[in-house]
């Protein structure tokens, strides 16, 4: 894991994220959505954070921020020092900023040009940015191809002619074509066959490896997150439950709702249940007052009703309970 000394490279700072409910033939604002709320989080060079969840929790929308497709209401977000967002302070992330930081999507198909060829796509960025080196775009898209594994051949090809995992790791390709310092990787394994998600998970390890990359890796999936990351948060309804080492997270969560999510992990061979949480998450749009968690908490307690616990630090884990001392 990169040294605790070393300075993050990337900070977000109390970062709020709300969408507008609007009705009404004027399209008039009647609320919001609580998306993400006062997120604080920084990730270090060479580091991969893991950021889990049930679906809407605000994971991939706090992925959106970082690489820079949404702006936040409030709260700050650093990049090697540097401002890029602040309350009544917003630009755009310049070519370079924009460069630095890559994404990669839940659903590769969606994500390519379905009228581009595979080497057009990988090679596309580079014409912009102007990164090509003096090599050709068909010496480059062929480069980019093996590494991550694919034959050159498939430079010619369309997307519709690619399997799903070759698809992705297309993606991948295309995210590392521009020299990246981060990727964030949104739910990159969920909708491939689990064969298919094992030799993605080493493949992303390796180019962190060999790179030097820094990932923020989202998904829902605890077993996955603990083999690739090197920390885990944990949200839920937009807010930070617990953060601290993948393994400590995995083996020995502090946080009820963290406890949950482990407990739900099917462990082949294993004589216990898989356990579930009763009930369905608050509407984010009329989020409930104090924990966001306490409707469906086993342990709440009365001031969890009323009072968002602030941060506690316990056993090296950053943990937003009552219940720790």
């Amino acid at each position: 894991m990169p040294p605790e000394s070393s300075a993050p490279w990337l900070e977000l700072d109390r970062v709020t994220v709300r969408f507008p409910i609007r009705r009404g033939i004027l399209a008039r604002v009647r609320g919001h959505v609580q998306a993400v709320e006062e997120v604080s989080l920084e990730l270090r060079r060479g580091e991969t954070l893991g950021l889990a969840g049930e679906s809407g929790c605000g994971k991939t929308t706090l992925g959106r921020v970082v690489a820079g497709l949404e702006t936040p209401v409030a709260g700050e977000v650093r990049l090697a020092g540097a401002t890029l967002f602040a309350p009544g302070r917003s630009r755009p992330l310049s070519r370079d900023q924009r460069r630095r930081i890559q994404m990669v999507f839940q659903d590769p198909m969606a994500a390519l040009n379905p009228r581009m060829s595979v080497g057009d796509l990988l090679t596309e960025g580079l014409v912009e940015h102007g990164l090509l080196d003096g090599e050709t775009r068909e010496a480059a898209a062929a480069r980019l191809l093996a590494e991550v594994g694919l034959d050159a051949a498939l430079a010619g090809n369309y997307p519709f002619e690619l399997s799903g995992g070759q698809r992705q790791r297309v993606c991948i390709a295309r995210a590392i074509a521009l020299r990246p310092d981060l990727v964030v990787c949104d739910e990159v394994v969920s909708a491939l066959d689990v064969s298919v998600q094992a030799q993605v998970i080493n493949l992303l390890t390796d180019l962190r490896e060999r790179h030097g990359l820094a990932y923020l890796m989202i998904g829902h999936d605890l077993s996955v997150l603990r083999h690739v990351a090197h920390r885990i948060a944990v949200m839920y309804l937009g807010r930070l439950m617990e953060v601290g080492p993948a393994g400590s997270v995995v083996a020995a969560p502090q946080h009820p709702y963290a406890q949950a999510l482990v407990a739900a992990v099917p462990v082949p061979g294993a004589p216990r249940k898989r356990k579930a949480l009763p009930g369905e998450p608050p509407s984010a749009a009329h989020p409930p007052a104090g924990c966001p968690f306490h409707p469906r908490c086993p342990l709440a307690i009365p001031i969890c009703r009323r009072e968002m616990p602030a941060m506690r630090e316990n056993s090296g884990h950053r943990v937003w309970c009552h219940l720790i001392d």
